[in-house]
This record gives C-alpha cells, structure tokens and sequence, in this order.
C-alpha cells in the first residue's frame, strides 16, 4: 500500500503524472514503481516509453521524495527544478508495455539553499539505468518565479 497517492506528493497534474506508487521512503531514500502504460502522454507509437524518460521518472520519485518531507514536517508540496544530469546511462532504447519499472533514488546532498543531488536507479525486467540528479527547490518558489519573471522582462 502507497504512502499517499503520487498526485498528492508532486506538482504534476493529469497525464504527467507518470509514477504509480511509493514503495517505501525514509530520510535519506525513496522507492516508487510504475507499469508502463500504452497510453501516456510521452510514449511512442507502439506504447513503449523512450529510454530517455528514464530522466523524468528519477525527477518525479525525487519529487515524491520532496513531497514525503514536507507532508511529514506539515508543510505544503512545492514546486522544485531538475536542473540535469551529467551522465545518464540506459541499457535499452525503450521500456516496453507493461514493464514494471521501480525507481530508487537516494539523496547524497540537500543544503538549506535548495541545491540537491540523489543518486538514481531505474530497475525493471531486463532493464537497468542510473543517474545523477541535480535539483533545486527554492525556499519560496513563487517568490524565485517573480524574481526570475522580473528579471526576464527587464
């Protein structure tokens, strides 16, 4: 049984919520799964998902992971950035129908700043890829998106 519902954990709505459920999560640590459904918004013709949403499956379980911490600290679910990978490594070129994928993704840094970085791996039938993820969260979202909005348009 989940821990809350993905939609709850992350800042996603619809479609893009391509998680199932959590695992299990602890202060350092997350475990989400998902099956590869025919009909999302990312997959190719023949259902598969490319081998490159491996990088935003990662993102959404840390995601969750963020979303986990702040429901325990009774505080509300942000918004946050995957700011990139510098290696992402994928022994397929997609994931097939049905395929049930599970994600770990362990945090190795998170400062009072926002900057994160989690160590991530996707594992499924026949399946293994891993990378690592650096992501930032502000401390007062909105406030970052006006300043950044601000500074766009001056």
């Amino acid at each position: 049984m989940s821990l809350w519902p993905i939609a709850e954990l992350v800042p996603h709505a619809g479609d893009m919520v391509l998680l199932d459920e959590v695992l299990s999560c602890d202060s350092e640590a997350i475990e989400v799964r998902l099956r590869v459904r025919p009909d999302g918004l990312l997959n190719d013709s023949d259902g598969s998902l490319p081998a490159w949403t491996g990088i935003e499956l990662m993102a959404q379980a840390i995601a969750a992971f963020v979303g986990i911490q702040a429901k325990r600290a009774g505080l509300p679910v942000e918004l946050g950035f995957l700011l990139g990978t510098r290696k992402y490594t994928c022994n397929v070129e997609r994931f097939p129908v049905a395929s049930e994928l599970h994600i770990h993704a362990l945090c190795s840094l998170q400062d009072d700043n926002g900057m994160g970085v989690f160590e991530c791996h996707l594992q499924g039938p026949g399946i293994q890829a891993e990378a690592r993820l650096n992501v930032f969260r502000p401390p007062q979202p909105a406030v970052y998106l006006q300043e950044q909005q601000e500074q766009f348009h001056d």
